[in-house]
């Protein structure tokens, strides 16, 4: 197929320039290195959760302590309680970042759970946001498990009524709030416990990823996602001023062939760079990866289709060797410091957070560590992706329509 053998001659003329591709390999592990050290635990919170709300009006409720204890419990959000004062500033503190979601607890809510009701809760949150979607979801395994143990504590009850009889209402309560509790503790312990031990059959804590080098191992794929495509948008140059475009249009090739033939290129040689940095913060800086295998296959492909697009856009607008150089660099430093590959965008004023989330590289960071972080899988992903497509979709468009063969 013609189409192929353009993209394998485009990566045959990588692959001699050896110092290019150790380039593209060397510098993001040294990268990641670095700011992996110096986002070090120690120098950032800790705890990687995403902050919710939690406005309790039920004051005189069994089950709000146990909701906030299973949220405490998530791997994904963490609650903050807000104080009365806290709570009339709620919507100006999910507008700041502050918060990824908010949860309020209506008066009532536990003496009508435990009556056999269904209550409401209020949550609040940005649905058109990652990081909104996903509190959202961590807020609603919190109210359902709480949901099934007051379900589960009701049918032990009603066994327990009919084979041996509670003495009171006020009996029939406390068994209740027994149950619940009983049922909570169970969602709060893990179902799978894993001993690692050491050969000399000493026992050793479970490794956990350090926070930094799960915000630079992202970080340097996207980074370098972009930086990597010199190389790549430098042959489509040379090849158009040494006028071998223009000798392709008399062969039998059409130019969507050609085009196709490029961008195929550029989309390998990111994806074989995102699979050798991925393997490499798998098992040197445990960056968990794998957890969600299709999730992190997802983010890899999108990634890479925009960013090739990104280099055919940059091949396209460039008549020089020099211009390919500038534009990368400054395609790389805009993405990667407003898409916050270089530090989380939490960290920055609100003006510089909001632009960010509008580059397609910061939609990249959350796709990312949504997996590595939040320890989420596929679903967490499908907006990243989405709007990673929808970007190289225009960026190739802009590419095609810039395109010269002259």
């Amino acid at each position: 197929m013609r189409l192929v053998d353009i993209a394998l001659k485009d990566l045959l003329q990588i692959i001699r320039d050896w110092k290019s591709a150790l380039f593209m390999v060397v510098m993001p592990i040294l990268f990641t290195v670095f700011f992996g050290l110096v986002f070090s635990p120690s120098s950032v919170d800790g705890d990687p959760r995403l902050p919710v709300g939690f406005v309790n009006q039920d004051q005189e409720g069994n089950l709000v302590g146990r909701l906030q204890e299973l949220l405490e419990n998530s791997d994904i959000v963490r609650p903050v309680s807000l104080e009365a004062d806290e709570a009339t500033r709620m919507d100006e503190m999910l507008r700041d970042g502050d918060l990824a979601a908010a949860l309020v607890v209506q008066v009532g809510y536990s003496q009508q759970a435990f009556a056999g009701e269904d209550p409401s809760l209020t949550v609040v949150a940005d649905l058109s946001t990652t990081s909104g979607q996903t509190a959202h979801s961590g807020i609603e395994t919190a109210v359902s498990r709480l949901r099934s143990a007051v379900e589960t504590a009701h049918i032990s009850a009603e066994t327990f009524d009919e084979q041996e009889g509670f003495e009171s209402e006020r009996g029939r309560q406390a068994y209740l709030q027994e149950a619940v509790d009983l049922a909570i503790a169970e969602w709060k312990q893990p179902p799978l416990r894993v001993d690692v031990e050491r050969a000399t059959g000493g026992a050793t804590p479970e490794a956990e990823a350090p926070s930094g080098f799960a915000q630079s191992s992202p970080g340097m794929m996207v980074q370098f996602a972009i930086f990597g495509l010199i190389t790549s948008a430098m042959v489509l140059v040379l090849e158009r001023k040494s006028g071998a475009l223009k000798r392709l249009l008399t062969t039998p090739i059409n130019r969507t062939t050609v085009i196709g033939g490029h961008v195929l290129a550029m989309f390998t040689v990111v994806f074989l760079q995102q699979i050798t940095l991925a393997v490499f913060g798998q098992f040197v800086f445990g960056v968990n990866y794998v957890r969600a295998p299709l999730a992190t296959l997802s983010m890899m492909m999108t990634l890479a289709l925009w960013a090739a697009s990104l280099g055919l856009l940059i091949g396209a607008v460039s008549k020089r060797e020099e211009q390919v150089i500038t534009w990368s660099l400054i395609a790389m430093f805009v993405f990667a410091s407003l898409g916050g590959a270089w530090f989380p965008l939490e960290v920055a004023g609100e003006a510089f957070t909001t632009i960010g989330k509008i580059t397609p590289s910061a939609w990249a960071m959350d796709g990312l560590q949504n997996i590595v972080v939040r320890g989420q899988g596929l679903n967490s992903v499908l907006l990243p992706a989405g709007i990673l497509l929808a970007y190289a979709a225009v960026f190739f468009g802009l590419a095609v329509w810039r395109f010269r063969f002259e």
